[in-house]
Formats: structure tokens, sequence, C-alpha cells
């Protein structure tokens, strides 16, 4: 076993930590070589609120694909002015243009696992090189394969990802937002539940599935960021 998450379990109890406490433990024992990522959205909302308050300076890496509403740049530039938060952009090796030069229009409908590999998978993996871990605001309830993760893993890089938010649900994500009176992402009232890229996401129908809007009409559930190897 890794001997941080072993001094982990010894000494912080996930089940009796709060998310607080776990990103106090995180920046303790792994800065400055630890990161966060979101892609800002409202269900991103409680976590950078509260590395805004315990860990202010955090990186939090946002990786901006080219290809995301306009509405998730300025939420983006909204959250930054309003928490202080350490954002760090991450980028495609290709822009935009080249990328749609080389693999042609609408990759996202040929073939979406290309299309994430390139666009987010590989600008993070870039991003958390030297890195020893990664804070991440995945949930249980999201889809079912981060249903059975663990509060600690080693990803195959080496690198531990830490998920402060695991046992949360979206009722208590909603609950936060409110009680701190923070911002909602400028889409969600219009049904778009989880935002991922634009044209590829669409309004939720289903709110029992909020990712059901992603990568509508298929049925991909992960950009692959949380599908290790």
């Amino acid at each position: 076993m890794n001997l941080a998450i072993e001094n982990y379990l010894s000494g912080l109890h996930a089940d009796e930590a709060t998310p607080e406490d776990i990103l106090v433990w995180a920046w303790k024992t792994f800065a400055p070589r630890v990161v966060a990522s979101s892609s800002f959205q409202t269900q991103s909302v409680p976590l950078l609120h509260m590395i805004s308050r315990v860990c202010p300076e955090m990186p939090v890496i946002f990786i901006d694909t080219g290809f995301h509403f306009p509405e998730t740049l300025e939420f983006r530039e909204l959250l930054q002015a309003h928490l202080g938060l350490n954002i760090v952009i991450a980028q495609p090796e290709l822009s935009k243009n080249d990328f749609v030069l080389e693999y042609g229009e609408e990759l996202y409908r040929r073939d979406p696992d290309l299309c994430c590999q390139i666009n987010k998978v590989r600008p993070l993996q870039c991003a958390l090189d030297g890195m020893s871990a990664w804070v991440t605001g995945v949930r249980h309830d999201q889809t079912k394969n981060r249903s059975s993760l663990h509060d600690l893993e080693t990803q195959i890089s080496g690198v531990i990802k830490i998920h402060p938010l695991l046992r949360w649900d979206r009722a208590q994500v909603e609950e936060y937002r409110r009680h701190y009176d923070l911002p909602a992402h400028p889409l969600y009232e219009a049904g778009y539940l989880s935002v991922g890229c634009m044209p590829c996401t669409q309004p939720v129908l289903d709110v029992g599935d909020v990712r059901a809007g992603r990568w509508a009409g298929t049925g991909k559930r992960e950009c692959g960021l949380h599908l290790d190897g």
C-alpha cells in the first residue's frame, strides 16, 4: 500500500473526515506537488469554494478544450474573481482549427472517445506530470464507474487521486451552494445539469441521470479522465 494512503487511513478516516479535512490533509501532505481539477459547472462549485477557504494556493486545472460553451468560460472567470482561485489553464496540443483540419468535422460524433482523449485526457496528463496528488470533485452518485471509486487511489502513473466529495450526492451539492449563496452555471436553469463541450452536450430530460446530456445520443458517460489506464 502507498505510504501516503496508509498514513491517511491510520490518521484521518474518510468516513469521519469532512471534505475540508481531506483538502487540508492533501495540501499539507503533498504541497506543492498537488493540484485540483475542475470543469467549472454548477456541481463543481462546492469543492472550489472549499479550496478557496482552506487551501487557496492549491492550483486548479481547467482544461480549455477549445469547444467549451462561452457560458462556461464566463462562469470560470466569475468564480475566479469571486473566490480568488489559483487557476491553471491546460490546453490540447492542437488548436481547435488544427484539430478540425487533422481529424475533420464532428469527430465527437464519429469517435467521441478519441475526441476526448485528444482534447481532455492528454492535456490533463501533461498537467499532472511531476505531480504527486490530484484532487477531483467526482462522486459515487454520478456514474456506474464512479460508484466503485475509493477516497484515495493510486493511478498507474503513480499519482494519488483524492476525492473529497465522493460520498456526497447531488442534493448535498445543491444545499451547500445555496447555504453559501454561490452562483450556478448560466446554463443550469436551462436544463444543462452537467456541462461538457459544445455541441455534444444537450439539456437533460431525465434528471435521474444528470450526465445523460453529455455525448447526447450515445451511452457514453465518461470522458476518460477518471478511467485510469
